[in-house]
């Protein structure tokens, strides 16, 4: 029988993409013998395939977003492939970020803001505080897991709540690390600006500072700088009568 040999595939090496030269060198390299389709779906198959090896290798704290040309974007369908390892899991613009597991002084802070707003509305039930993990997805290439969000009982019931939530949140809450913190102030005010939150806190353990963004007609603008220094109180519109002091945030 006829031997037919085919030029070997180079590894396809994914970290967050992958290059599109790397797909398009293994499609026209596929056995000639298969037909368009067959090959098509055997590209996407070795692709997933690579991808979801890739999800459990360690990932750098930087954070590096490439254009969006440069590489495939993920999906959600990628997305729900993702390990259940401990780790928060997102994508922004189809770029998949991992965040290791919070450090004790951030849940101090997320149980402290949450155990405030939600002892509030249980006095005034005008809505609802939900704390990660607790996927938003803003669409098929944005699905992100806030550490916190608020939703108005009027949002509530605009936006599809379950499972999970499709559509912005009034409120979205981050608290930062040092590996997340260009990541919250940059991408993430970005990513909550153009989809449609109403304010934008977001939580610097280590400086023991809270930054507030509040829409204003499409953008965002931040309205408060705070500090515990200071003994700043942090409110909000959505919050009537409600101070939270500072002290009591950072609380450890």
């Amino acid at each position: 029988m006829l031997s037919i040999r085919h030029k070997v595939a180079p590894p396809l090496r994914l970290g967050v993409s992958v290059g599109l030269e790397q797909f398009t060198w293994h499609f026209l390299h596929l056995p000639s013998q298969q037909s368009p389709i067959d090959s098509r779906k055997l590209m996407t198959h070795a692709a997933r395939r690579s991808l979801r090896s890739s999800y459990n290798e360690r990932m750098s704290g930087k954070d590096v977003v490439k254009p969006s040309g440069a590489g495939v974007k993920l999906t959600y369908d990628d997305y729900v492939q993702f390990p259940e390892d401990g780790k928060r899991h997102e994508l922004i613009d189809g770029e998949h970020y991992v965040t290791p597991t919070p450090s004790r002084k951030h849940q101090a802070i997320s149980g402290n803001i949450h155990g405030m707003l939600w002892s509030y509305l249980q006095q005034h039930p005008i809505g609802r505080i939900f704390a990660a993990p607790f996927d938003v997805i803003f669409s098929d290439f944005d699905v992100v897991e806030p550490d916190l969000l608020y939703l108005s009982t009027k949002r509530f019931g605009e936006i599809e709540t379950s499972p999970w939530i499709r559509g912005a949140p009034d409120l979205v809450v981050e608290i930062g690390s040092p590996n997340t913190r260009k990541r919250d102030e940059t991408i993430k005010r970005r990513l909550y600006e153009r989809f449609g939150v109403s304010e934008y806190w977001v939580v610097d353990p280590e400086l023991d500072a809270v930054k507030v963004y509040r829409r204003t007609g499409e953008r965002f603008e931040r309205v408060a700088e705070l500090s515990l220094e200071h003994d700043d109180y942090l409110t909000s519109p959505f919050f009537p009568d409600l101070s939270l002091p500072l002290s009591k945030i950072f609380e450890d």
